[in-house]
């Protein structure tokens, strides 16, 4: 009698990388949101029930986009891996407390239908999808994007603004009386400056996620700290604004703002944070994730000063995301066993 042959064993063969991570895409989203969470928690102190509404506004229409555009693809739902929940969020972060509620689902829609539908979904996007999102709401709607409340108002628990509630392609019957224009807009526009510690702390006007810059430091950390973020990108986009402003400010303190005040006002901590540190857009070395932040960097300082807004975050993001393969390309690794980058032995 011949002995059992043995049990043919199957080898696998695929491409690389060939280590894999325990974290997963949902694992990863649920950090960002969760260390977003603070801040959003923020904004609905300084802001009450508009930013209540406005947050799940944005939320919800980025998941019912996401559900629908899987469904109308014919494609399983992706609802599972977080990261329509987290674009909805950080998108609604960006956006200013007194936005009519419809204009923020629209942008949500074209967040995910734009941002990462068109592409082929999470991980095709060449773009940071919520920031698609806030610059078509800015391109259709200026006006609204630019309108500001100041924040800690007596009944922002108690009442909910006209202008949120209005109807498509309708004004409100009564205008916001609590307005102020953002600290970069008061500096470029009317020379007024702003504390460094209100800003720092979060009490000034502008969008929800500008609310406090220490929490935005304090969730960017807490990303860096479980390698979830790459903590070159932030810190290249600092630097950049810093010795520029330095250098400026050095010239004429009389006309250029100090580099405390650029780093703190406006959505500049934010978008080095949360928006330009996005995986999917981001370079994939070292060197080309300090390049990138540089990037952004002179970017944000050249639009806030010679441009024609006060804020410059989201197109800097943007067209950075858009250099991203060029970048990629110029610094890239160098093959193991060849004599340079690409190149054969």
């Amino acid at each position: 009698m011949s002995a059992p042959r043995p049990a043919l064993k199957t080898l696998a063969i695929g491409t690389a990388p060939h280590i894999h991570d325990r974290r997963s895409t949902e694992s990863i989203m649920r950090h960002v949101a969760l260390a977003a969470a603070p801040l959003a928690i923020f904004s609905i102190y300084a802001y009450g029930l508009a930013a209540v509404l406005l947050l799940a506004t944005s939320i919800s229409a980025c998941l019912l986009s996401e559900y629908a555009l899987c469904r109308w693809r014919g494609i399983p739902s992706t609802l599972d891996d977080s990261s329509a929940l987290v674009t909805g969020l950080l998108y609604g972060l960006t956006l200013p407390p007194t936005l009519p509620l419809w204009m923020a689902a629209v942008g949500a829609f074209f967040a995910i239908a734009l941002g990462k539908a068109l592409f082929g979904g999470l991980g095709y996007n060449p773009f940071n999808p919520a920031l698609v999102g806030r610059v078509v709401l800015q391109a259709a709607f200026p006006l609204a994007m630019t309108t500001w409340a100041a924040p800690l108002t007596p009944d922002r628990f108690s009442t909910v603004r006209p202008s949120l509630l209005a109807w498509p392609f309708t004004r409100p019957e009564t205008v916001d009386a609590a307005s102020s224009a953002t600290p970069l807009a008061a500096f470029k526009f009317e020379g007024i400056p702003t504390e460094t510690a209100d800003l720092a702390l979060g009490l000034v006007g502008g969008s929800t996620g500008e609310a406090s810059a220490a929490l935005v430091l304090l969730g960017g950390a807490y990303l860096a700290l479980r390698g979830m973020l790459n903590w070159r990108i932030p810190a290249a986009v600092f630097a950049c604004v810093a010795l520029l402003s330095a250098l400026f400010y050095t010239l004429s303190p009389a006309v250029y703002p100090s580099p405390l005040f650029m780093l703190t006002a406006g959505g500049l901590c934010f978008g080095a944070v949360f928006m330009a540190t996005d995986m999917v857009t981001a370079p994939l070395t070292h060197a080309g994730a300090a390049l990138y932040g540089a990037l952004i960097g002179l970017l944000v300082f050249v639009i806030r000063l010679w441009g024609g807004l006060p804020e410059g975050v989201q197109y800097s993001i943007l067209f950075a995301n858009a250099c991203v393969p060029l970048i990629d390309r110029a610094v890239r690794s160098r093959v193991y066993g060849t004599g340079s980058k690409g190149a054969g032995p």
